[in-house]
């Protein structure tokens, strides 16, 4: 999208994109293009990148969040308390995951209807499809086993 506006592309950051390899991609050009002082605007997907945001500071850099949705749960939390009744009762064969706060959600949600363990119980029978490292990265802190995803 930035080429096709020619906006100039300074710094391109390796797969699979995540912060990290941002925070490698400037420190490894940090010669001619050094963070000290700078001002760094980062847009937000949603939720807060704590660790990108401390990563900058201790770069030095100067860091402005700017928020361009935010994820929050639906006024009608129904879908999901059915979704959670569904994967506890073995109707689930496949859960897609395309973002990391999708399976915060579920479990804040099976955690208010006293169904943590049950749905933890019940995720080894499911197949998991994840979107993304950083979506994979948060089943596997959970302890969750991706199917399918890096």
């Amino acid at each position: 999208m930035l080429r096709e506006l020619d906006v100039p592309i300074s710094l391109i950051a390796p797969e699979p994109s995540t912060w990290r390899e941002v925070l490698a991609a400037l420190d490894a050009d940090r010669e001619s293009f050094p963070l000290e002082g700078r001002r760094v605007a980062v847009q937000e997907y949603g939720e807060s990148n704590e660790e990108l945001l401390r990563g900058l500071a201790e770069r030095g850099a100067v860091v402005t969040t700017v928020p361009i949705y935010q994820w929050a749960l639906p006024e009608d939390i129904g879908p999901l308390r059915d979704a959670v009744n569904a994967i506890v009762r073995d109707e689930i064969d496949v859960m897609l995951l395309t973002s990391s706060v999708q399976l915060r959600y579920l479990l804040k949600i099976a955690d208010e209807m006293g169904m943590r363990d049950q749905i933890r119980r019940a995720f080894p029978k499911i197949m998991i499809a994840s979107i993304g490292p950083l979506t994979s990265q948060e089943l596997k802190e959970h302890g969750i086993q991706v199917f399918f995803g890096k």
